[in-house]
């Protein structure tokens, strides 16, 4: 299991649901410079997750899914008692967070670990924090996973669950061509496409995102939710841009027999990057999103 940071919900480009395997050795550097994007939305996070847990009880901490690691040492600047480890599908990913930890003087409290989930959960150890950033949903029997999170919980240890929030916003309704509103017929294109992806997931259960409710199941108790802003008004600097366009991109095939015809011709012509309306050249692109974190522990 490998969580990509793209907190636009589309998480599809981050695991491994594919009919071919991704290279994560190319993708590293996107997924790296996405989280690094959303690197404020974090670290407010993180020192909310302070304010709950004493830093200086913190001794172990888990970052499932961690990707290129840039979350793994946020974790690890804001409870400098810890151990984070950094735990994921891929290996190059794990290479690249190792080395971003040895880069910022993080080395000695960074480890990581390579794991596929929910099959080598045994082998996470105990923590005191577990952060599971768009990860869970990724798992079919999601209640299940919670429970195996709590197991792995010491006394007095936090999960912090990254789920849900608000789809990400790139364009204004009114984009110039095409109907208004391509974005949200977009989302409602993935939503079904994410509904079709945790069906076919191995042991899927069916049950509604009540996400305190379900931590509440496994004995944990839900000790606060907060969701997190992330705005980059227009015009977005090139990086950002970069993002927006790989973005449109990875949704063109596996949305395209979800949307119209008509639809379908606007993001075409979003992705020519000879047209000045396309987001390669847009002036009015921005990002603006919102990531909710449940949190609840362990008595």
């Amino acid at each position: 299991m490998t969580h990509d940071h793209d907190h636009d919900r589309e998480h599809h480009d981050g695991h491994r649901h594919h009919a071919t395997p991704l290279d994560w050795a190319a993708m590293a550097p996107l997924l790296e410079r996405q989280a690094e994007t959303h690197s404020p939305l974090y670290t407010r996070a993180a020192a909310w997750l302070g304010e709950l847990v004493p830093a200086a009880g913190v001794r172990r901490a888990l970052d499932v899914g961690s990707g290129p690691g840039v979350i793994t040492t946020l974790l690890a600047e804001a409870f400098p008692f810890a151990e984070v480890v950094a735990v994921d599908g891929a290996p190059e990913l794990l290479e690249r967070a190792r080395a971003r930890a040895e880069a910022q003087g993080l080395g000695g409290r960074v480890a990581t670990l390579h794991a596929e989930l929910p099959a080598d959960f045994e082998a996470l150890g105990e923590a005191d924090l577990i952060w599971a950033g768009n990860s869970t949903h990724h798992i079919g029997d999601q209640r299940g996973a919670l429970a195996s999170f709590a197991g792995l919980l010491r006394p007095g240890g936090l999960i912090a669950l990254v789920e849900g929030g608000l789809y990400a916003r790139h364009l204004p309704a009114n984009i110039g061509f095409g109907r208004p509103g391509l974005e949200t017929r977009i989302e409602a294109a993935h939503a079904d496409w994410f509904a079709r992806m945790r069906a076919e997931l191995p042991d899927s259960k069916d049950e509604a995102d009540d996400w305190r409710a379900l931590l509440a199941s496994t004995g944990l108790t839900p000790s606060g939710t907060r969701t997190f802003l992330t705005d980059i008004p227009a015009p977005v600097p090139v990086v950002v841009r970069e993002q927006i366009v790989a973005h449109f991109t990875r949704l063109r095939d596996p949305l395209d027999e979800r949307l119209d015809a008509d639809d379908r011709a606007s993001l075409a012509r979003l992705l020519d990057p000879a047209d000045p309306l396309s987001v390669h050249r847009r002036s009015d692109l921005f990002m603006l999103s919102a990531s909710t974190v449940h949190t609840a522990r362990k008595g």
